[in-house]
C-alpha cells in the first residue's frame, strides 16, 4: 500500500433493519468515499484503493488545509449534489480531471462529509468507541461548506430508513456504538439500502445500434470467492453521448481477444477487454439464474480495484 494510505472500515450489506441500543444510523450517502490525512504539510486524500485525489479536489485539501490540525487521519465522502440528495452521477464530470479551470467549467460543487476520526495530534484513535471517535471528529475540524459533519441518530433505525428511502436516499448506514475502527468489511457497520446497486467489471462491451455511438452495451460481471469473473449481463442503458464515447475509447485501449468471463455471454457483436473498468451499476433484482433484472449505468468507479468486486450479499 502507498505510504501515508489508511484502508477504510467497511459496511457489510444487510436485509435487516432494526431499531437498537448500542447503534448509531447515518445517512448513507452516494458519493465516493475519501480517507483525508495530513502530517504537517499539505492534506492528502486517497481513495479506497489508494489512489490520491488531491488535484481533482483542491477545494476540499483547501478546506481541510485551514480547518483541521497539522496531523489528522479522517474518514468521509465526497458527494455532489442533485437537487436535495447526493447524486454518485452527478460527481462523474469530475472524477477524471485536474487543473482549477477544467474543474471550474464543469459547475459541480463538491462537498465532504466527514463521519470518523481515526487519528489526531499523532495519537492513533482507532482503538477508542466509535461515539468516542465522533466526538472528538466534531470538535477538530472547524465546520463548514465545502467540509461537513455527518450526523446520526441514536435510536429509530427502521423510521430512519423509511424516511431515507422517502426521500430518495441511498439508504442507511447502521453503525455500533462501541465499535473500534477496522480495516477492511465488518459487520459492526451494517448498509440498509434503499435501492438495488453495486460495482461491476467490465469484461467487454456490444456494438453500438442505429444512430447510436460509442457502444450498444457494456458486458459486466463480479468475482467468485475463488477470483473466477462471472457473467451478470448487459447494460444498456443509463448513457449520455459523452459517456458512450468516453468509455468506448478507455475500452478501445483495453482491447483483448479472449472472453474474460467464465460464462457463456450470448451476445451478438461482442468485444472483449481487460477486465480492469468497474462501473456503478443499478437494478430492479437478481433473477433466478444469476442475471441482473432492468439494470441501468449509474457510473464509473475509479475508488475501488477490479479484483475487489463480488456479488453482495446480505
Amino acid at each position: 500500500m502507498p505510504s501515508g494510505f489508511r484502508e477504510p472500515m467497511l459496511a457489510t450489506l444487510t436485509e435487516r433493519r432494526f431499531s437498537k441500543s448500542g447503534w448509531l444510523f447515518e445517512r448513507k450517502l452516494d458519493g465516493m468515499r475519501a480517507i483525508a490525512v495530513r502530517d504537517g504539510g499539505r492534506t492528502a486524500l486517497w481513495s479506497r484503493n489508494g489512489n490520491r485525489l488531491d488535484e481533482r479536489f483542491p477545494e476540499l485539501v483547501d478546506a481541510l488545509d485551514e480547518r483541521g490540525g497539522p496531523a489528522f487521519a479522517a474518514d468521509g465522502e465526497i458527494v455532489a449534489f442533485d437537487g436535495t440528495t447526493t447524486s454518485f452521477a452527478r460527481l462523474q464530470p469530475r472524477i477524471h480531471l485536474t487543473g482549477a479551470e477544467r474543474i471550474a467549467a464543469t459547475g459541480v460543487k463538491v462537498y465532504y462529509y466527514l463521519f470518523d476520526l481515526l487519528s489526531y495530534g499523532g495519537e492513533d484513535l482507532t482503538g477508542l468507541t466509535l461515539r468516542d471517535r465522533k466526538q472528538l471528529l466534531r470538535r477538530a475540524f472547524a465546520f463548514g461548506d465545502p467540509l461537513r459533519f455527518s450526523v446520526h441518530r441514536n435510536t429509530d433505525g427502521e423510521t430512519y430508513f423509511e424516511q431515507a428511502c422517502e426521500k430518495g436516499w441511498e439508504g442507511v448506514i447502521a453503525k455500533r456504538a462501541e465499535s473500534r475502527y477496522r480495516s477492511g468489511r465488518s459487520k459492526d457497520w451494517l448498509k440498509f439500502k434503499c435501492v438495488r446497486d453495486q460495482e461491476f467489471v467490465v469484461g467487454g462491451f456490444t456494438d453500438p445500434q442505429g444512430s447510436r455511438a460509442g457502444f450498444g452495451a457494456l458486458l459486466v460481471g463480479y468475482h467468485d470467492s475463488d477470483g473466477t469473473l462471472r457473467y451478470a449481463g448487459k447494460v444498456g442503458t443509463g448513457y449520455d453521448e459523452r459517456t458512450l464515447r468516453d468509455l468506448r475509447e478507455r475500452m478501445d485501449a483495453l482491447a483483448q481477444e479472449e472472453k474474460p468471463f467464465a460464462d457463456p455471454v450470448r451476445e451478438k457483436g461482442a468485444h472483449w477487454i481487460r477486465p480492469e473498468p468497474v462501473v456503478q451499476v443499478g437494478f430492479s433484482e437478481w433473477t433466478p439464474d444469476g442475471m441482473l433484472r432492468h439494470p441501468r449505468y449509474r457510473g464509473e468507479r475509479i475508488d475501488k480495484p477490479a479484483r475487489d468486486v463480488v456479488r453482495e450479499t446480505s
